[in-house]
Formats: structure tokens, C-alpha cells, sequence
């Protein structure tokens, strides 16, 4: 499925299991991808308390969110919304940004409390709520799905219960971050990032995250792009740059009396500036200059852009970024020595 947009800002987060067999959830981790964060719970109350108390962290949308304090405009029946598109890429210094719960897989049937009043109590309801039952549970679960308790139902019976639900977490992560996503899209369709709504582009976009092994990315400004970090924590800007956005660089090197090479550079379009100590502009302080161009590509969608990719960029401080293979390292230890919250 070809990708319509770009999310302004993606990353990946844990699965919640809840059943009351430690059995059952010992058999099911070893079929699960290999690349996915999950922490089992055997007691369904325990999960409560782990996924209730986790819910205290401030939403994302209040972090990106605010009302503009500076206007001129005392019109008390308008509002202006202030985007800090800063602390979108800042995000990437939160170490326990993969903590986020984003799906639970709960069993229907458990002694202490059944899945679907797990479910109703669970505080956060942003979380995507998956409800595993036996055959004589059917009807329950529809009722359930129609009432909106549970995002999906899978039979435990289905001969191919597995890929069903690797299948299901994996739309429901993507449909977690959508409303908050949303959001920042509408709001910078507006602004300085037409890329992101560029179906063409989103997908060169999706191509290029596949090419890399990208597993979080990041709008970022300045120059307008992406920070995207692979799973080890290596780090890529993809610089994107329109016809306009290009000469804008072209003219403020020319004001501060660039070399006439790096002034046909950036005439031709056949190389991006990542000037990163000066916002993104030419300085005369750059003697050295080559190592801030980048070799450009070309792309049509519906609108023309010329991007680059720069790996290790600069301007992030990404020295002590905590890189999701470690939170994997991390889970892993942690369920082998007997400190996962299902014991």
C-alpha cells in the first residue's frame, strides 16, 4: 500500500500480553517479530497497575501543542496555536520514548477478571486494545468490537492465529499515533513543509526508510527534513529543499560574499548546504566549506524538490542517543533474570 502522507514523527513502542497462562505467553513470545517490544503480565491486575501508572506521562499533544502568548490579537474568542516543532525532534533524547505502551493483547477468558473489563479499565485510551477468545466467545467479542471496548478480536483456534495477529499489532501501532499526527500535519500543511503531504514523495520517503533500516523519524527545521536514527542509533537528516527554499540559500551566500564556486553550486541545484553551526545559512566563518555540501537528488511529485541525505548530522548532539536494538537488549535481560512485570 502506497503511503499518502509522511508522519511528522514516528517511533517504535511496547506490546502489553495479558493471559493468565505464563505458559501460553512463553509459547507466544518465540513466534513474535523478533524486532517488536513486549512485556508479558500473567496477572491481569498487575498489567493494570503497570499500564495505569504509566499513563501519568504527559500526552504528546501537549508537548507539541500550546496557545500562542505573544500575539497582538486581544480577541478573546480566537485562539492561536503555537506547533514547537523543537520539541518534535527533541523527542528523540527522551529515553523512554519505546516505554510508551501503544497496544495491549489481552485473553478474554482469566479468573481474576475477564478481557473485556481489563480493557474498560485501562485509564489510557489512546492504547489499542486487542481481545484474544475461544470459539464460544465470538459473539461477546462482536458485541464488544461494535461498541468500540476493543479494537480488534482474534480467535485463539485460527490456524493462522499468529500472522493474524503480528498483522493486527502492526496496523494498530501505525493507528495509534494517527490522531496526534494528524494534527501537526494539518497544522504544517500550512507552513514550511509541503513534503510531507506530497503522496509521491511520502512514498520516495517510505523507500528510503526500507533502504536504511530507519525505525524512528522526526521532522526537524533548519534545514527543513527528517532526522531518521536505524536501530543501532545511527542517525540521518534527509534535507528536502524546493526551487524557492534553494535560491533563498543561494541569495543570503551571495549577501555574505560566498566563493563563486559554492555560489554555482547552489545556482545549479546540484548540491544542498547543511550549514549547521549557523542555522542552516553561509557564514564567512565556513573557510572550509565543501564538507557542507551534499550531492542533490531530484524528485517530481506534486511539487519539485531536491533532497540529500547526510548521515551523522551535526546539529543533534546524537552522541548519547538511546537506540531501540538496546531497549530490546534491555527486555530481553530483564525477562530472563525474572524482573519482567509478569513475574
Amino acid at each position: 500500500m502506497k503511503s499518502r502522507a509522511i508522519q511528522p514523527f514516528h517511533f517504535p513502542t511496547t506490546v502489553a500480553f495479558i493471559d493468565d497462562s505464563p505458559q501460553f505467553l512463553a509459547n507466544l513470545s518465540l513466534q513474535l517479530d523478533s524486532r517488536l517490544a513486549f512485556r508479558l503480565f500473567h496477572s491481569p491486575f498487575a498489567a493494570l497497575v503497570a499500564l495505569n501508572g504509566a499513563s501519568a506521562a504527559q500526552p504528546l499533544a501537549e508537548r507539541f501543542f500550546s496557545l500562542y502568548r505573544h500575539r497582538g490579537d486581544k480577541n478573546q474568542t480566537r485562539h492561536v496555536i503555537d506547533v514547537s516543532l523543537d520539541m518534535i525532534h527533541r523527542e528523540v533524547h527522551n529515553e523512554r520514548r519505546f516505554e510508551q505502551v501503544s497496544v495491549v493483547v489481552v485473553d478474554y477468558d482469566m479468573p481474576e477478571i475477564d478481557g473485556l473489563e481489563f480493557c474498560r479499565n485501562l485509564r489510557n485510551k489512546a492504547i489499542k486494545k486487542i481481545l484474544l477468545t475461544g470459539k464460544a466467545d465470538e459473539q461477546v467479542a462482536v458485541r464488544a468490537f461494535n461498541e468500540k471496548v476493543i479494537d480488534r478480536f482474534i480467535r485463539k483456534q485460527n490456524d493462522d492465529v499468529m500472522g493474524l495477529l503480528n498483522s493486527a499489532i502492526a496496523e494498530l501501532q501505525q493507528e495509534h499515533f494517527d490522531q496526534i499526527e494528524h494534527m501537526l500535519s494539518d497544522a504544517l500543511a500550512v507552513g514550511s513543509h509541503p513534503f510531507l503531504r506530497d503522496p509521491g514523495f511520502a512514498q520516495r520517503f517510505a523507500e528510503i526508510r526500507g533502504n536504511l533500516g530507519i525505525v524512528e523519524h522526526y521532522l526537524s527545521c533548519s534545514p527543513d527534513g527528517i532526522l531518521m536514527l536505524d536501530m543501532h542509533g545511527t542517525a540521518y537528516l534527509l534535507i528536502v529543499q524546493t526551487e524557492e527554499m534553494l535560491q533563498g540559500h543561494y541569495e543570503i551566500a551571495s549577501d555574505q560574499a560566498a566563493p563563486e564556486e559554492l555560489l554555482r553550486q547552489l545556482r545549479s541545484g546540484s548540491s544542498l548546504p547543511y550549514f549547521w553551526k549557523t542555522g542552516g545559512n553561509y557564514s564567512p566563518i565556513y573557510e572550509d566549506w565543501q564538507p557542507c555540501l551534499h550531492p542533490a537528488i531530484e524528485f517530481k511529485g506534486e511539487d519539485w524538490y531536491l533532497y540529500s541525505l547526510v548521515k551523522n548530522p551535526g546539529a543533534f548532539n546524537l552522541k548519547y542517543v538511546y537506540p531501540y536494538s538496546e531497549y530490546l537488549d534491555h527486555l530481553d535481560r530483564e525477562a530472563r533474570q525474572g524482573l519482567a512485570p509478569s513475574t
